[in-house]
């Protein structure tokens, strides 16, 4: 079964599907190896690891188009990029969503902020007219040559203008054709008990997990799908846990030296290559390099 259409089976089960964010091919890694079965490419991620900048807009389409390359090829679970705004109107949109079925993807967000945008869950967004942003929806399920490639349609409108306007959006992006739709940073439990009651399609809630300064209220996964919710995207926690995981090593070896052994704050090497294939790459040289050649590089006989 294609990935796309993996993906967009689970949605339609409205089981609550938990993706996590990926910031790179690492993390996207370390999720499948998980057990989870989707990932969400964090646009906020990437422009952290990759530009060391916060979530405005900053990371152009070719930086996230080659980012998000890079993750779908690193795994075998769909992968979701982050298509931001489409970076531009409804005419760059369709390029966008050419080039994300081209990475590899099982589907790609978009999103109603004016262009540049910024994270959801930050002060300062605004928002294009329904109608631009129908239109654009109507563009980028044109443009796709895959009809199982999901688009996930994003609307910041409760932050700017109201919840109401939100579910009308929702219902309009729906109709449009947009096949999954995400209201971002709902504020309370009613709130989101209203946009899946409200709504006709699945529905994405995004979360800020473990984290104080999200919108959205942290809430069980077994609550979210009492209350119907399709999806829940994580896309900050790992980035998050990176930085957290990095600060504490580096304290430990400013303060301490090198400590030997200190498996709650690295990995072993050997776990490490096993994660990134090492083995695998021996099993391949051992297949494909002359006899001699091989035997030689590892001194076996």
């Amino acid at each position: 079964m294609k990935k796309t259409t993996q993906l967009k089976k689970m949605l339609l089960e409205k089981k609550t599907l938990v993706v996590p964010g990926a910031y790179d091919t690492l993390s996207a890694m370390l999720i499948e190896k998980a057990g989870f079965k989707a990932i969400q490419v964090s646009g906020f991620g990437l422009a952290a690891s990759y530009l060391g900048k916060p979530d405005v807009g900053l990371l152009t389409q070719t930086e996230m188009i080659t980012l998000t390359k890079n993750i779908a090829n690193a795994v075998d679970i769909p992968v979701m990029g982050d298509g931001d705004t489409g970076f531009g109107n409804a005419i760059n949109a369709i390029r966008a969503t050419r080039e994300f079925e081209d990475t590899g993807c099982a589907g790609m967000n978009i999103e109603d902020q004016v262009f540049p945008k910024k994270c959801g869950h930050m002060e300062g967004k605004q928002i294009i007219s329904l109608e631009e942003m129908v239109l654009k929806i109507e563009a980028v399920c044109d443009a796709r040559r895959d009809p199982d490639f999901v688009i996930n349609a994003r609307t910041d409108a409760i932050s700017v203008v109201g919840l109401d306007e939100a579910i009308k959006r929702g219902k309009a992006y729906a109709k449009a054709g947009a096949d999954l739709i995400f209201v971002e940073a709902p504020k309370t439990k009613e709130e989101i008990k209203r946009v899946v009651s409200e709504i006709d399609a699945p529905v994405s809630i995004n979360l800020f997990d473990g984290v104080k300064g999200g919108k959205t209220p942290l809430m069980s996964i077994e609550e979210l799908r009492e209350l119907g919710v399709a999806r829940v995207s994580i896309p900050v926690g790992t980035v998050f846990a990176v930085v957290r995981g990095v600060s504490n090593y580096l304290e430990a070896l400013a303060k301490e030296g090198i400590i030997p052994d200190r498996y709650d704050l690295v990995i072993p090497f050997e776990e490490f290559k096993e994660l990134v294939g090492l083995p695998k790459i021996k099993e391949l040289e051992r297949r494909y390099l002359p006899k001699e050649i091989y035997q030689e590089r590892y001194k076996e006989r």
